[in-house]
């Protein structure tokens, strides 16, 4: 075996370890459910996403050593590659492989060599038809053997320790919803099945059944939330059976889900089939892959500027003090730079504005934070980027980006989902999509709330609204810890001259918040200010941040549902919720 074939081995033993450990950690998310451990269950979360990286180091350093002198000679990578490809042809995630491959090439070769000969610019294998020694999913015939039976086979199936609470009463709720929201001419067709994916689906407090109903043409999400009751026995919550809610639950804002699988690919193609309008980025995202979907969106990138002509500009809107933000407005993206100096009153710096953005990446994002990809060295046409874009680079941004021949290279930068900033949303939006809007805009600052995040800086520019018109927060150099904030009351002023003065005359500490303060603050305009007060008032007093504060330090959680409140089953299954998480 010569140099090129044992560094191609030495990738791929790489990228099988560290599948083999991600899935060990995705299938303890099982046992951490059944014993409601949910402080592991974090952990685990946090550690799979940082076990990449990890991998990656490791293969490189084995690769450096053993290989000094060939894997230093960019010309042996063609080769490297070739052989690499000799080893996927029965591999169960060489998407996931060639991913892998890239991390470690892309760590050892100058930029200049970030092309096809080299590096997997495009997938080279087919993976449409790919299947494991397990079946995917498991299919169930309602019109054999009825409809309950199917559902009960559905339900014991799922295999958990915990003894469910009322088996029975969990069937029927569920036959009696899906048989409500079939249509009124509706009949079954031959083909009429419950197709059900083999692993459950693990967020927090929530194991997700997920399937899909097909009849004749026709598929639709069939996807039960199992929780636990009050005794510690599971129960059905809800039947989320249409494309919005599986939208929900599976948003950019709520991602990595914890699933055994063998085979992604085939996941993926389930759950595009009841998720039609999510791109192949987003599905792997769900599963926890997020690497892989790194580098799907880098490729839809490259396509999508190949076949369009617009430029990138400045994103519209009110400029960023920290993030210089731009767009190519065919493309439902927005690319994030840090730039070189902070305008007051911002007193951060790079360091902790990176760090601001990991503890995203790391944490539950409970539905209301936006998921970013991290990049480094990313190259785009000089000739697609307007004059006013390049000069604001050049001049505010020169440390992340450089113009080097054709290419702007932007160094490091992030990349985030576009949405209608909440400011612009609200001035254009209709008397009753601005209510229900100002009412999620105090939602999402509550369930922000429960999930151990305080926003900081909550002026509405700061927030999206996303196309299934939820408010989601995506400014997070201000973001912290509940824990570390001290929510106080504004004292007494002490006169006339305390009223009128131009600063504080009571000491303020550095993480000292005073909700009472808010008010006019998150809406100066009277009218939009007695619309969110009428709902959220307490979102202005310290004792509802003062009493989720403390039950956080309690080692407690909010509870927060995704999916609508009308959708739960509540006859007599107690307030258990599910956590709502990224």
């Amino acid at each position: 075996m010569d140099a090129m074939q044992s560094i191609a081995r030495t990738i791929l033993q790489g990228f099988d370890r560290h599948y083999r450990l991600f899935t060990e950690i995705s299938a303890g998310a099982r046992a951490h459910f059944e014993a409601q451990d949910w402080p592991a269950a974090r952990v685990d979360s946090r550690e799979r996403i940082l076990m990449y990286e990890q991998r990656v180091r490791e293969t490189v350093d084995t690769i450096e050593r053993r290989f000094p002198k060939a894997s230093h000679d960019y010309e042996s990578w063609p080769r490297i590659k070739r052989a690499f490809i000799g080893l996927l042809l029965d591999h169960l995630q060489p998407e996931c492989a060639e991913t892998f491959y890239n991390s470690v090439a892309c760590r050892v070769l100058h930029r200049r060599y970030y092309r096809n000969d080299y590096i997997f610019w495009r997938p080279t294998l087919n993976t449409d038809n790919l299947e494991g020694e397990h079946e995917t999913y498991q299919c169930f015939y309602p019109d054999a053997g009825g409809l309950r039976r199917s559902l009960l086979q559905i339900l014991t199936g799922v295999a958990l320790g915990n003894r469910f609470a009322n088996l029975r009463r969990d069937v029927r709720s569920i036959e009696r919803a899906l048989l409500e929201r079939r249509p009124r001419k509706w009949r079954a067709h031959p083909n009429h099945q419950l197709q059900v994916l083999g692993s459950l689906f693990f967020r927090n407090k929530a194991a997700y059944v997920v399937g899909r109903e097909v009849n004749g043409d026709e598929t639709r999400p069939f996807i039960i939330p199992l929780l636990h009751d009050a005794s510690g026995r599971i129960f059905a919550d809800a039947v989320l059976t249409r494309r919005k809610d599986a939208s929900i639950l599976f948003s950019f804002t709520r991602a990595y889900f914890m699933v055994e699988m063998d085979v992604p690919s085939a996941y993926v193609r389930f759950l595009s089939s009841i998720m039609p309008t999510k791109s192949k980025v987003d599905l792997y995202a769900i599963l926890g892959l997020q690497k892989h979907a790194k580098t799907l969106f880098y490729r839809e990138m490259q396509h999508h500027l190949k076949h369009s002509r617009d430029d990138f500009r400045i994103a519209p809107g009110i400029p960023g003090t920290v993030m210089l933000v731009f767009t190519l407005p065919s493309f439902p993206y927005v690319i994030k730079v840090i730039r070189d100096q902070f305008k007051p009153p911002k007193v951060t710096n790079h360091e902790h504005v990176k760090e601001r953005y990991a503890l995203v990446k790391f944490h539950d994002r409970v539905g209301r934070l936006a998921d970013t990809l991290e990049y480094s060295d990313v190259a785009i046409p000089l000739d697609r980027v307007e004059p006013e874009l390049l000069a604001e680079i050049t001049t505010a941004a020169a440390g992340s980006a450089e113009v080097d021949g054709e290419r702007l290279v932007v160094r490091h930068c992030y990349i985030e989902r576009r949405m209608v900033p909440l400011n612009e949303y609200l001035a254009h939006a209709t008397p009753r999509d601005r209510r229900r809007v100002i009412l999620d805009y105090g939602n999402a600052i509550r369930e922000l709330a429960g999930a151990n995040i305080f926003p900081g800086d909550m002026m509405h520019k700061n927030f999206g609204v996303t196309r299934l018109s939820r408010v989601v927060f995506y400014d997070y150099d201000e973001i912290c810890y509940m824990t570390e904030c001290q929510f106080r009351h504004l004292p007494p002023a002490g006169g006339e001259m305390d009223e009128l003065a131009a600063e504080p005359c009571f000491s303020i500490e550095e993480h000292d918040v005073f909700p009472e303060t808010f008010g006019s603050f998150f809406f100066p305009d009277p009218q939009l200010r007695k619309i969110f007060l009428r709902h959220h008032h307490d979102l202005v007093t310290p004792g509802f941040w003062q009493q989720t504060r403390d039950l956080l330090a309690h080692g407690g959680q909010s509870d927060v549902y995704p999916y609508a409140e009308k959708l739960r089953f509540r006859d007599g299954r107690g307030d258990q919720g599910v956590r709502d998480a990224a």
